[in-house]
């Protein structure tokens, strides 16, 4: 990639579609506040896609979506798919415990999750045959196999797309950044980007970068930069109509939307919550960043996505988990106690995924490696069943023995509880009709 000049932008409107972030989505307080290359930003971006057929989106029995993405691929024997009856070199070192839910076990670290199983559902037998960390990414973000001539948007994209903001809070939302390229827009216009916080909400200093105006600009000196951005926004209108300034003008709808209602700001104060409730979460990155998505899918984001971890463990997975887990254990369990005492759970999805499981044998450096033909993710919330468990895998955790869960199948179960229809169509670059979710089907077994 050629090298620009320092403190020049780069303009080239592959690099907004291959990096979009929080500097190119949501960035009206830090870009010398308006005193910005216009005509850099304005051009920045592909058309806006135009959808064909399917049902019209309309919310469904979710209204939100959490997504708690374990980078590096969890292993489902040592966390939600234990096997004490494997023999040791399959089994692992990691113990296992009876869970809420009768005939359930769960790894030995997943003791608070243990007593919230009554309220989620595992499925034990994901599968995809993509055994990269990029590629198994790509599948569990976008609901489709990697190829090389398409970018997928991922479904935080597809959600911001058919739904829009609500309560002048974007759509879509990552904690505490994207996490990868396959959590963008892909081949839709960056105005569905999500909007990243560029900072850890378990920092004790944590602030929201963007959302505040900077100390010399006040209310009235803010308006009156809008008007003259607007004005000079209208003018480029009039001379061109491109699809760039449709996305740029969507870009600062929702900015100047955030930055003006003081309601919007307060959904990212996490400061706001009692110590109570923070220490309940546990002051940690995996409790804040759970605290703030519940937070933030209360306040009306549609679509959170965040990250916890590494567990990426090829060595040493005993300790490893030791390690990663209680945390997040705690983390996900008060997580799903939360949206339930707060009447939030029956409107609000939770999912864990991760890119794939660990291989059924331990390793010669006691670790597990890359294993996607069989792995577990949980499913909470908005009208997904209680209690439940689908699908299984056989008895070394090497294969699906029965109900196999595709990609395609859990990405247009997900879409369907949002009230998106997977069969709808959308238009990539080149006018190419492209499906929401490619051949995947409701998984009707796993709604309440």
């Amino acid at each position: 990639m050629n090298k620009l000049p320092a403190g020049s932008i780069n303009t080239d409107p592959a690099h907004f579609r291959s990096v979009p972030n929080r500097r190119n989505f949501l960035h009206v307080g830090a870009v010398g506040f308006l005193g910005l290359s216009l005509e850099g930003l304005l051009r920045n971006e592909a058309r806006a896609a135009d959808s064909i057929g399917g049902r019209p989106s309309k919310e469904g029995k979710a209204k939100s979506l959490i997504h708690i993405f374990l980078p590096g691929g969890m292993a489902h024997q040592d966390s939600f798919d234990p096997k004490p009856l494997a023999p040791v070199d399959y089994r692992g070192e990691v113990g296992w415990i009876n869970s809420k839910v009768e005939g359930v076990q769960l790894g030995e670290h997943f003791k608070q999750t243990a007593q919230i199983t009554d309220k989620i559902t595992i499925c034990r037998a994901m599968t995809h045959g993509e055994a990269a960390h990029e590629r198994g990414t790509h599948n569990m973000f976008t609901g489709y196999r990697p190829n090389p001539a398409l970018v997928f948007p991922s479904m935080g994209s597809i959600v911001s797309h058919e739904f829009g903001p609500r309560n002048n809070l974007p759509p879509y939302v990552c904690i505490p950044s994207m996490p990868t390229n396959f959590a963008g827009s892909g081949y839709l216009s960056s105005a569905y980007s999500p909007f990243s916080l560029g900072s850890d909400p378990a920092n004790g200093n944590f602030t929201v970068q963007d959302l505040n105006l900077p100390g010399d600009v006040d209310n009235r000196r803010f308006t009156s930069r809008r008007s003259m951005l607007d004005a000079v926004n209208n003018h480029f209108v009039s001379k061109e109509k491109a699809d760039g300034l449709e996305a740029m003008d969507t870009f600062y709808q929702r900015a100047y939307g955030l930055i003006s209602s003081q309601k919007a700001r307060e959904a990212f104060n996490i400061n706001a919550e009692t110590a109570k409730v923070r220490d309940e979460y546990g002051r940690n990155a995996a409790g804040q960043r759970m605290l703030l998505a519940r937070r933030l899918v209360g306040a009306g984001v549609r679509l959170v996505s965040l990250t916890y971890g590494g567990w990426d463990m090829h060595n040493g997975i005993k300790a490893g988990m030791a390690d990663q887990v209680p945390a997040f254990d705690q983390g996900f369990a008060t997580l799903i106690r939360d949206l339930d005492r707060n009447g939030m759970l029956d409107n609000t999805m939770v999912m864990i995924s991760s890119e794939f499981g660990r291989t059924p044998k331990i390793n010669a450096t006691a670790g597990r490696d890359h294993w996607p033909k069989v792995f577990s993710i949980v499913l909470a919330g908005g009208g997904i069943k209680k209690g439940f468990v689908y699908g299984k895998s056989d008895p070394t955790a090497s294969e699906p023995d029965d109900d196999a869960l595709s990609v395609e199948d859990m990405a247009m179960t997900v879409y369907n509880q949002l009230g998106i229809d997977g069969v709808k169509r959308l238009i990539a670059p080149g006018n190419r009709p492209i499906d929401i979710v490619n051949s995947g089907k409701v998984v009707s077994e796993l709604l309440a």
